[in-house]
C-alpha cells in the first residue's frame, strides 16, 4: 500500500520536481502540502504548489503557512530559484483554492487522520512544523518517520560560510524540531548538503527528463532548471544543477538511495559567525543519545535513474470517464 505522505515546502524549483515525483510514484499517497515562506515568499509557494497541483490532477489539501520565521525577518532566494520561485518556467494558473486550516494545522491534522501511519517530509524551513509542535506536542509519536532536507554537517554551507538554505532561513524553528524529534519512536532522516550535492543534473540529465514524458509539467521543470543550471554556473560548480529534495523524498517513500548512521545533532542559534549551523557529534563529546539519522553515502546515479523512470509515468488525464494519470 501506498504510504501517506504530508510535505511541507518551499517551492522552490528542486521542491518542484519533489512534489511531481510525488504525484507520480506509486509507493506514495499525497494527503497534504504546507506552503512554507523560504525560497520564495508563503503566498507565491502557496500559488506554486495550487497550480502544480492542478497540473498534475492532485486532489490534494494545499496550505498556507505562516508569512515569517519564529524571530528573524522573512528573506527569500529569488536569484536562486526565480522571481516565482520556478525560474524562467510559467505555470498555467488554476483556481485552486487554499485550504480552511494554516499549514501548523495541516500538520496536526494528517498525523492525527494518519497515526503511526504518516510520512511527514520538510523540504523547506521547519517554521510550520514547529508551530505544529505548539498544537500537537505529542506529533514526534503520531508519525511513521519525518525525514528532513537540511544541514550541512562536514560540509560548506550554502547559505554563509557554514549554513544550509533550510536551516539557516529559521534556525529556532529546526532546533525546536531536532529537540522535540528526539523523543521519537524513529529517529529522523536527514538529508545534508554533505550528500545531496552529490546528485548532480547535466545537460544529458536533462535530455533523459524531456525524453521521459510528454506530460505539459515536464516543460515546466525544464525552463526551471535551465535557471538553475544558469545559477550554479553562476556561482562556480560549471553548467550543473545540485537538486537536493527530490532525493531526500525518494529515500523517503522507498527507503533506498542512501546510507545513514545515527548522530546527536544540534543547531546553533549564537554564532556571530556560524548562526544557523548544524553541529554534529561524531565523536560522542557531548554525551547524548543521536537525535537524528543522518545520510552519509548517496547513489546518486541510481536515483537519477529512479527519478528518470518515475517521472515516465505521468500521463495527461483526459477527459471524465478515461484512464488515470499513473500507469
Amino acid at each position: 500500500m501506498p504510504a501517506p505522505v504530508l510535505l511541507d515546502c518551499d517551492t522552490g524549483i528542486d521542491d518542484a520536481i519533489a512534489l511531481t515525483y510525488l504525484a507520480a510514484t506509486p509507493a506514495a499517497r499525497l494527503v497534504g502540502i504546507v506552503s512554507t515562506g523560504g525560497n520564495v515568499p508563503a503566498a507565491q509557494v502557496a500559488r506554486n504548489n495550487l497550480d502544480l497541483c492542478a497540473l498534475l490532477d492532485l486532489d490534494v489539501p494545499v496550505a498556507l503557512g505562516a508569512s515569517a520565521p519564529l524571530v528573524e525577518p522573512a528573506r527569500f532566494a529569488e536569484d536562486t530559484h526565480g522571481p516565482t520561485g520556478l525560474g524562467y518556467a510559467s505555470l498555467p494558473a488554476s483556481d485552486r483554492a487554499l485550504a480552511d486550516r494554516s499549514g501548523a494545522e495541516l500538520w496536526v491534522d494528517a498525523a492525527r487522520a494518519h497515526p503511526g501511519e504518516l510520512v511527514g517530509i520538510v523540504i523547506g524551513p521547519h517554521t510550520n512544523l514547529a508551530l505544529a509542535l505548539d498544537l500537537e506536542p505529542e506529533l514526534p509519536h503520531l508519525l511513521r518517520r519525518l525525514h528532513i532536507m537540511g544541514g550541512a554537517i562536514n560540509h560548506r554551507g550554502n547559505t554563509g560560510p557554514t549554513g544550509e538554505w533550510n536551516i539557516a532561513v529559521d534556525p529556532e524553528a529546526a532546533q525546536r524540531v531536532f529537540a522535540a524529534f528526539s523523543w521519537a519512536p524513529a529517529r529522523p532522516v536527514l538529508g545534508p548538503l554533505d550528500v545531496t550535492e552529490e546528485v548532480v543534473f547535466t545537460a544529458e540529465t536533462l535530455a533523459r527528463l524531456g525524453a521521459a514524458s510528454t506530460h505539459p509539467v515536464t516543460a515546466v521543470l525544464l525552463d526551471a532548471l535551465r535557471w538553475y543550471v544558469e545559477f550554479h554556473e553562476a556561482d562556480g560548480f560549471g553548467p550543473i544543477a545540485h537538486v537536493h529534495d527530490p532525493f531526500v523524498v525518494a529515500h523517503a517513500v522507498t527507503g533506498r538511495f542512501a546510507r545513514t548512521a545515527p548522530l546527536a545533532l544540534d543547531v546553533e542559534l549564537d554564532g556571530t559567525l556560524t548562526r544557523g549551523q548544524t553541529v554534529g557529534d561524531w565523536l560522542g563529546r557531548w554525551g547524548r543519545e543521536p537525535n537524528v539519522d543522518v545520510m552519509v553515502q548517496a547513489d546518486a546515479a541510481g536515483f537519477v535513474d529512479h527519478l528518470v523512470e518515475t517521472l515516465g509515468l505521468l500521463r495527461v488525464v483526459p477527459p471524465a470517464g478515461g484512464p488515470t494519470s499513473r500507469q
